[in-house]
């Protein structure tokens, strides 16, 4: 899946399972409920479902709400490990989620990242 995001987006992943057959409204108020953020940021937030088959991606693009849903015919995704109920994750973080790599079994270097205002 190829998906062209700039590096300043931030990329939230909800750690819980989440019914997907939620739509545009009822996700961007998990946004701000779970995630304690604003669905209309232009942040990305990212869905799992129990069985983690499925991932749906909600961000706002300027005039309406985007949805990007992704279902695996074999194989799951596995989100990393959350202790809050999000994490935020960059952008090559989420290709290679979408890839089918492991996050929580990468390793990366230590690299200078300028601090993101809240």
């Amino acid at each position: 899946m190829l998906l062209s995001l700039p590096a300043s987006v931030r990329i939230w992943l909800a750690s819980g399972a989440t019914d997907l057959r939620k739509g545009f409204d009822t996700l961007a108020e998990l946004v701000r409920q779970q995630l304690r953020r604003d669905p209309l940021s232009g942040q990305l937030f990212v869905f799992r479902n129990r069985r983690g088959d499925r991932v749906k991606l909600l961000y706002w693009d300027e005039d309406g709400f985007v949805i990007v849903y992704k279902r695996l015919e074999r194989g799951t995704f596995r989100f990393p490990r959350a202790d809050s109920a999000g994490v935020e994750i960059r952008a090559a973080d989420l290709q290679m989620l979408l890839d089918g790599v492991e996050l929580d079994s990468v390793k990366r270097r230590r690299r200078y990242r300028r601090p993101v205002p809240a």
